[in-house]
């Protein structure tokens, strides 16, 4: 199954279909679909594909010549090329009709067992390649090495990119084709505990319900998501219980970074560089209020830390702290006393985001009444607005997300109202979107019917191109 990625297939495309020779870079964090995007884009283009391995240097070459020589006449009489050198110089003289491709995925696993190979690459491109009708693009999921050891100005491959995208999750609409036949409010709660990574959206068996899926493919041992978490750190990290601890405190509520430093008792000077280490793995992220501007975003005490990944949210949540029952195999018990009466509180914040996705696809097909520039949340010391979302004139929206099984009410409009008047901002021109799991009383349905800028959406509406 390959679903979306609409935008990163034309950018390949538009690259390999250039005058010029292209040195693309992708990268972005394991499990999110760079190897499955790179197949497809390649499918029915000549081209040569090479996973690097773990291995020594010699046996990688090795590897990557009998790939690069396959199909070739050259491979009745060389078996391996003498140098890197030679070996990716040949990409020039592929028998290919037209641009010849070269993928090379989890480069960092290359360079590990030869740090020279950017330098090699770097002085081959600039000799030889870059006026050769090409393309070569380095994938890796080491998301530390690739942005410190490929793309930082101090390292040899600085500056020969032709290109560089760094693949993200798929968002609630693209990840819905995973589920079509899900209910609206399923859809919600499964893109809630799975997110947009398509590794994670096909363990599910969607035959099956929402409870039989979390116990059989979540909490049973030995199941791909049960160790995916784990494996997952031990590949990028070291001091795995210290990051287990912080992202632990972070799932349990604990945002702020004095709260964290509370809750964990990791050392003050240490804990912002693993939070940092964490970031850069796009495993958590830091935010600010939506109006805040650079100024305030620079102290290290401002802002919240929050976990972005969906899956290592509700992993943190439900699963690490009950791993001593799982690992008894004790899974009926977890479900009905950790998971199921605190599962619909989980639901409630992701709905957020869900409903921020909506006001995203709304902008970009221009059905709002204006195209905003910025959106997100925001919070003083008293109080808290779900979704801000404005331009840069003077027009702004104000979103407020309820995730409950009775239906909102005009005291639920008056409270955003009210709130809104706190926020920093020379807004003349005010909307007020209401999201609600279970609808609209009456009477804010009539309010909403005479005031243009009261707009009231349901499940029907948010999931309505899933």
């Amino acid at each position: 199954m390959f679903y979306g990625r609409e935008n990163e297939l034309k950018f390949f495309k538009e690259r390999f279909y250039s005058n010029n020779a292209e040195f693309v870079v992708l990268y972005g964090r394991r499990r999110i679909g760079k190897t499955e995007l790179l197949r497809y884009f390649s499918k029915d283009i000549q081209h040569v594909f090479y996973v690097c391995r773990e291995t020594v240097d010699s046996e990688q070459l090795r590897l990557f010549s009998k790939k690069m020589l396959n199909n070739t006449p050259m491979k009745e009489y060389l078996k391996v090329f003498n140098s890197w050198e030679d070996a990716f110089k040949f990409v020039k003289d592929l028998p290919f009709l037209n641009k010849k491709l070269l993928i090379i995925d989890e480069f960092p696993y290359m360079v590990n067992g030869n740090n020279s190979i950017p330098s090699i690459l770097q002085e081959l491109w600039d000799s030889v390649l870059k006026d050769e009708n090409i393309m070569i693009v380095l994938c890796g999921s080491s998301m530390s090495f690739m942005e410190k050891h490929i793309l930082s100005e101090k390292n040899p491959l600085y500056g020969r990119a032709t290109g560089i995208l760094k693949l993200e999750q798929l968002d609630f609409y693209t990840a819905c084709n995973f589920f079509k036949d899900k209910s609206n409010e399923e859809k919600i709660f499964i893109y809630s505990i799975l997110g947009g990574i398509p590794h994670y959206l096909k363990q599910f068996n969607y035959d099956l319900s929402l409870e039989e899926n979390i116990k059989k493919y979540i909490l049973t041992k030995g199941s791909i998501l049960y160790s995916e978490v784990d494996f997952l750190l031990k590949q990028e990290l070291r001091e795995i219980s210290t990051y287990n601890t912080l992202i632990e405190a972070i799932a349990m509520g604990n945002t702020k970074l004095n709260d964290i430093y509370t809750k964990t008792g990791i050392d003050k000077n240490k804990i912002t560089v693993y939070l940092k280490n964490l970031m850069e793995l796009g495993i958590i992220e830091k935010e600010f209020p939506i109006t805040h501007g650079i100024k305030k975003t620079i102290n290290v005490q401002n802002g919240l830390y929050k976990i972005k990944d969906n899956y290592f949210k509700f992993y943190y949540r439900f699963v690490f702290p009950n791993i001593s029952e799982l690992e008894e195999y004790n899974i009926d018990i977890v479900y009905d006393m950790a998971v199921n009466p605190f599962i619909n509180e989980y639901v409630s914040f992701e709905f957020e985001n869900v409903c921020i996705s909506y006001l995203k696809k709304q902008n970009r097909l221009n059905n709002l009444p204006f195209n905003f520039i910025k959106i997100g949340r925001w919070w003083n010391k008293t109080d808290e607005i779900d979704i801000v979302a404005f331009d840069n004139k003077d027009n702004v929206i104000f979103g407020e997300c309820k995730w409950k099984n009775s239906k909102v009410s005009r005291k639920e409009l008056e409270k955003l109202k009210e709130k809104s008047t706190k926020v920093e901002g020379d807004f003349n021109n005010k909307y007020y979107y209401l999201f609600s799991k279970s609808g609209f009383d009456q009477e804010l349905v009539k309010i909403a019917q005479v005031d243009e800028k009261i707009k009231l959406i349901d499940l029907s509406e948010i999931c309505k191109d899933t």
